[in-house]
Parts: C-alpha cells; sequence; structure tokens
C-alpha cells in the first residue's frame, strides 16, 4: 500500500504567496491545503488536520501569533509543527514566534527550496520520533513516555510541543553529557547547515518555565550548551 503524503497547510493574506508554496510542495509530493483568510484558518485545521503548517505572521485581524496560539491549546491540534513566515527580520520577532510555540521562523523574501528543507527536516523528524527511543525515562519529578508521546511533572501532564519533547527526551537520554547547541540544532532540528544557536537557547528557556520546580535539571554550561544532571546535589548551574 502507497504511503499517504504528509498534509501541509499555507496560511498566508497573499494568494502569490499560497500559489507558489502550493505548487512547489505538491511537486515534491506534499498534499496541500491554502488559505488566504486568517479567520478562517482554525476552522480548516480542525477539519484538515495538517502534518504541518505553514503560517505568515503579518495578516490582518488575526495575525500569526494568535493563530499559533490557538493552534497551541487545540487537543487535535497541539502537536502539529508550525514553521513562520514572516518579513519581520528583528531578533526579537523571532524570538516572539518561537515562544509562541512555532518550531522554526523564516524571513521574507525567502528560498523556496530552503523552506522546502526545512519542511522535509521538520517532517522528517516528526516521524522517526519515536524510533530507537527508550518507552519510558524518568528523572526527578520528570517522565517521559515515548510511545504514548507524554510528559508528566510529579505524576501530572505536561503539554509540550513536538520540538520541546524531543529535546527534552535527548536531555534526558544523554544525562550527564554536555550538548552543545550546534549538536542539539542537528539532533533535535535536523540542521546541518550553522543557523542561528539562539533558537536552542528560546526552546529551553521555555521548555524551564513548562517544567516548573523541576527546571534546575537542566543546566547551563556557559558558552556550551546545556546538560540534563546526574544528581540534585549538581543542580542550580
Amino acid at each position: 500500500m502507497d504511503k499517504k503524503p504528509h498534509k501541509i497547510l499555507v496560511v498566508d493574506d497573499e494568494p502569490d504567496v499560497t500559489d507558489l508554496l502550493a505548487y512547489a510542495l505538491r511537486a515534491k509530493g506534499y498534499a496541500v491545503e491554502t488559505v488566504n483568510n486568517p479567520n478562517a484558518s482554525i476552522g480548516l485545521a480542525r477539519t484538515y488536520v495538517p502534518d504541518l503548517v505553514i503560517l505568515d505572521v503579518m495578516m490582518p485581524e488575526l495575525n500569526g501569533i494568535q493563530i499559533c496560539r490557538m493552534l497551541r491549546v487545540d487537543p487535535a491540534l497541539k502537536r502539529v509543527p508550525i514553521i513562520f513566515l514572516t518579513a519581520k527580520a528583528e531578533e526579537n520577532d523571532r524570538i516572539q514566534g518561537l515562544e509562541s510555540g512555532a518550531d522554526d521562523y523564516i524571513c521574507k523574501p525567502f528560498s523556496t527550496k530552503e523552506l522546502i528543507l526545512r519542511v522535509q527536516s521538520i517532517l522528517r523528524r516528526t516521524t522517526e520520533d519515536a524510533v530507537a527511543a527508550p518507552k519510558q525515562l524518568q528523572i526527578g519529578g520528570i517522565a517521559i513516555d515515548s510511545e504514548r508521546h507524554e510528559v508528566t511533572l510529579h505524576g501530572k501532564p505536561v503539554e509540550l510541543t513536538a520540538t520541546e519533547f524531543k529535546l527534552l527526551r535527548l536531555l534526558m537520554e544523554r544525562r550527564g553529557r554536555v550538548q552543545t547547541r550546534e549538536h542539539l540544532l542537528i539532533n533535535v532540528w535536523n540542521y546541518e547547515t550553522e543557523i542561528e544557536t539562539r533558537t536552542v537557547d528560546t526552546h529551553v528557556r521555555r521548555l524551564r518555565e513548562k517544567l516548573g520546580d523541576q527546571a534546575d535539571w537542566i543546566e547551563t554550561i556557559r558558552g556550551v550548551g546545556y546538560r540534563m544532571a546526574e544528581t540534585k546535589a549538581a543542580r542550580g548551574s
């Protein structure tokens, strides 16, 4: 039986952009739905249930940040990877986008080839997410069930994005070993070329916020990267 193509939803108020992306993505074998009215995007996402969303930030009435946050609280869509497209290239804008729950951020004007590579990378890591991973991991009050794709904190569920989940699991699997920012970019984001390491810092900060009183298990190794502490006594770095 042929494997079903990944479904991608493209949300942008500029028809030229959605037409371009739909053509390029379909040429690569993806199933694509597009929408130019941001107010209709949530309803379409709920009926289409995409494997990935490409989302413009600067749109009238309802912007991409707001849509992203709405997707992140929807039970059926909260783990769907999101790539932001935007003309806003300032660092603070990128950080705001990542902190709202996006998995990646590409500035306009963009290279269609680069965007497709990012799409392929994110879909590859999400579909291979559970391969060769321990079924269950626990450190302190943090527990991961890879089979069910669930994280609990003191026995209570914690909602993580797909990227946050993979980042936490990798740190827990490699407990006690320092993971450089570059290493994390390759193993969590699957990027093989140098991009901004600030992406890692933003996701770690957001992950720590969600881990509450267990956040200090993730140690910062200044100038290098991060690691999961081996013992409680080692926390607080």
